[in-house]
Protein backbone atom coordinates (compact mmCIF):
# COMPACT_ATOMS: atom_id res chain seq x y z
CA UNK A 1 0.00 0.00 0.00
CA UNK A 2 1.61 3.38 -0.75
CA UNK A 3 2.05 5.75 2.00
CA UNK A 4 2.27 9.28 1.38
CA UNK A 5 3.78 13.03 2.90
CA UNK A 6 2.77 16.28 1.22
CA UNK A 7 4.75 18.89 2.08
CA UNK A 8 5.10 22.63 0.35
CA UNK A 9 1.92 24.43 2.18
CA UNK A 10 2.00 27.76 3.46
CA UNK A 11 0.46 31.37 4.17
CA UNK A 12 0.26 33.53 0.90
CA UNK A 13 -1.22 36.28 -0.54
CA UNK A 14 -4.60 36.50 -2.67
CA UNK A 15 -2.57 35.79 -6.44
CA UNK A 16 0.16 34.57 -4.99
CA UNK A 17 1.25 30.66 -5.65
CA UNK A 18 2.66 27.65 -3.92
CA UNK A 19 3.56 24.01 -4.74
CA UNK A 20 2.79 21.61 -2.87
CA UNK A 21 4.51 18.07 -3.19
CA UNK A 22 3.42 14.54 -2.29
CA UNK A 23 6.28 11.98 -1.10
CA UNK A 24 5.32 8.54 -1.65
CA UNK A 25 6.77 5.31 -0.45
CA UNK A 26 5.67 1.73 -0.03
CA UNK A 27 5.42 0.92 -3.90
CA UNK A 28 6.24 2.57 -6.74
CA UNK A 29 3.66 5.11 -8.21
CA UNK A 30 3.98 3.61 -11.50
CA UNK A 31 0.70 2.00 -11.67
CA UNK A 32 -1.53 4.13 -9.73
CA UNK A 33 -3.58 7.82 -10.26
CA UNK A 34 -2.39 10.10 -8.05
CA UNK A 35 -4.67 12.57 -6.87
CA UNK A 36 -4.83 15.68 -4.57
CA UNK A 37 -7.93 16.28 -2.23
CA UNK A 38 -8.26 19.33 -0.22
CA UNK A 39 -10.94 19.65 2.80
CA UNK A 40 -11.95 23.01 4.09
CA UNK A 41 -13.47 23.68 8.14
CA UNK A 42 -16.53 22.66 7.90
CA UNK A 43 -16.39 20.97 4.31
CA UNK A 44 -16.56 17.82 2.69
CA UNK A 45 -13.11 16.72 0.91
CA UNK A 46 -12.85 17.18 -2.81
CA UNK A 47 -10.81 16.31 -5.18
CA UNK A 48 -8.50 19.12 -6.65
CA UNK A 49 -6.90 17.37 -9.50
CA UNK A 50 -5.37 13.87 -10.29
CA UNK A 51 -3.23 12.52 -13.38
CA UNK A 52 -3.23 8.88 -14.40
CA UNK A 53 -0.26 7.09 -14.73
CA UNK A 54 0.08 7.73 -18.91
CA UNK A 55 -0.43 11.30 -17.72
CA UNK A 56 -4.25 12.38 -18.25
CA UNK A 57 -5.25 15.15 -15.75
CA UNK A 58 -8.35 16.34 -14.80
CA UNK A 59 -9.03 19.18 -12.29
CA UNK A 60 -12.42 20.94 -10.37
CA UNK A 61 -13.63 23.65 -12.04
CA UNK A 62 -12.72 25.73 -9.67
CA UNK A 63 -9.03 25.71 -9.97
CA UNK A 64 -8.72 24.83 -13.78
CA UNK A 65 -6.30 27.46 -15.01
CA UNK A 66 -5.04 27.56 -12.11
CA UNK A 67 -3.52 23.95 -10.73
CA UNK A 68 -1.28 21.81 -13.00
CA UNK A 69 -0.44 18.76 -11.62
CA UNK A 70 2.49 16.29 -12.23
CA UNK A 71 4.40 13.31 -11.43
CA UNK A 72 7.78 12.29 -11.76
CA UNK A 73 7.70 8.85 -11.49
CA UNK A 74 10.98 8.04 -10.86
CA UNK A 75 11.30 9.71 -7.78
CA UNK A 76 7.85 8.65 -6.39
CA UNK A 77 7.00 12.28 -6.28
CA UNK A 78 3.16 14.35 -6.98
CA UNK A 79 2.96 17.71 -7.54
CA UNK A 80 0.47 20.71 -7.78
CA UNK A 81 1.43 23.73 -8.91
CA UNK A 82 -0.94 26.55 -7.72
CA UNK A 83 -1.30 30.23 -9.05
CA UNK A 84 -3.75 33.24 -8.63
CA UNK A 85 -4.75 31.62 -5.40
CA UNK A 86 -7.59 32.96 -3.79
CA UNK A 87 -9.35 33.24 0.14
CA UNK A 88 -11.40 29.88 -1.08
CA UNK A 89 -8.67 27.90 -2.10
CA UNK A 90 -7.74 27.98 1.90
CA UNK A 91 -7.60 24.23 2.69
CA UNK A 92 -6.08 21.15 4.23
CA UNK A 93 -4.49 19.52 0.86
CA UNK A 94 -3.96 16.04 0.53
CA UNK A 95 -2.40 13.62 -1.60
CA UNK A 96 -3.79 9.92 -2.17
CA UNK A 97 -2.97 7.12 -4.39
CA UNK A 98 -5.64 5.39 -6.25
CA UNK A 99 -4.21 1.82 -7.69
CA UNK A 100 -5.12 1.29 -11.17
CA UNK A 101 -5.29 -2.71 -10.43
CA UNK A 102 -7.82 -2.59 -7.57
CA UNK A 103 -9.33 0.83 -7.54
CA UNK A 104 -8.58 1.20 -4.14
CA UNK A 105 -6.61 4.24 -2.30
CA UNK A 106 -3.86 3.87 -0.05
CA UNK A 107 -3.12 5.40 2.93
CA UNK A 108 -4.27 9.23 3.68
CA UNK A 109 -1.35 11.61 4.59
CA UNK A 110 -1.45 14.32 7.40
CA UNK A 111 -1.99 16.94 5.00
CA UNK A 112 -0.33 20.09 4.17
CA UNK A 113 -2.37 23.32 5.21
CA UNK A 114 -2.58 26.08 2.61
CA UNK A 115 -4.09 29.17 3.64
CA UNK A 116 -4.86 32.17 1.44
CA UNK A 117 -5.36 35.51 3.38
CA UNK A 118 -4.00 39.43 3.02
Amino acid sequence: QVQVVESGGGLVQPGGSLRLSCAASGSGINEYTMTWYRQAPGQQRELVARITSIGTTNYVDSVKGRCTISRENAKNMVYLQMSNLRPEDTAVYYCNALSERTWTFGSWGQGTQVTVSS
